[in-house]
């Protein structure tokens, strides 16, 4: 039995020794894994951060054009007309942009279940109209919502059709204004179902 006990302390140890060495090993690769989930997370933010500081840089100069129309070279400026100059007679200047909340409405239909959903900026031709229009936002939503909910799937589905409902906005809206002028209606969304 002597014998036995003696053998089993033996064992015992290089079990011992085999139960450390697996846990060390297992240690090493949740260290290596935690470094290399670490360095990607970083290599990621580097990446990603650059990338933020160009979009950045590029809406920062884009806003100080906007936020400053009057200081904004303008075509003329560099040599070129603004009217006719290469474009066709389109001006490539834009204005000031008032972003409207979403309008969903109900389309004129015999079967009553088009609907239209629209996203819309107006552009403005200065800033002093852009506090008018904060105030007067609901006249607004009303003024769109009505000339929208009248119109049919037809009236709206073509390029003339969205051009005409553009100078429908743009010319009810501005009998409604003092303060300046809206010179365009631009659609970032047109959803007709």
């Amino acid at each position: 039995m002597a014998g036995k006990e003696h053998e089993d302390k033996e064992k015992a140890p290089e079990g011992e020794e085999n139960k450390k060495s697996g846990n060390m090993l297992l240690i090493i690769i949740i260290v290596v894994l935690v470094l290399i989930l670490v360095i990607g997370g970083v290599i990621f933010a580097l990446m990603s951060g650059n990338h933020e500081a160009e979009a950045g840089s590029e809406g920062s100069a884009h806003k100080e054009a906007s936020a400053h129309p009057e200081e904004a070279p303008t075509e003329g400026e560099h040599g070129k007309s603004s009217e006719g100059g290469g474009h066709g007679g389109v001006s490539t200047e834009v204005g000031i942009m008032f972003p409207l909340d979403i309008f969903t409405v109900n389309l004129l239909s015999e079967s009553g279940r088009r609907y239209l959903k629209v996203e819309m900026n107006l552009e403005l031709e200065g800033e002093e109209l852009a506090l008018e229009l904060e105030t007067k936002k609901p006249v607004l939503r009303d003024v769109i919502i009505r000339i929208l909910s009248g119109k049919s799937l037809e009236e709206v589905s073509t390029i003339k059709g969205k051009d005409t409902l553009k100078e429908e906005i743009v010319t009810d809206l501005n009998q409604r204004v003092k303060d300046g002028k809206i010179k365009n209606v631009y659609f970032t969304d047109f959803v007709v179902q």
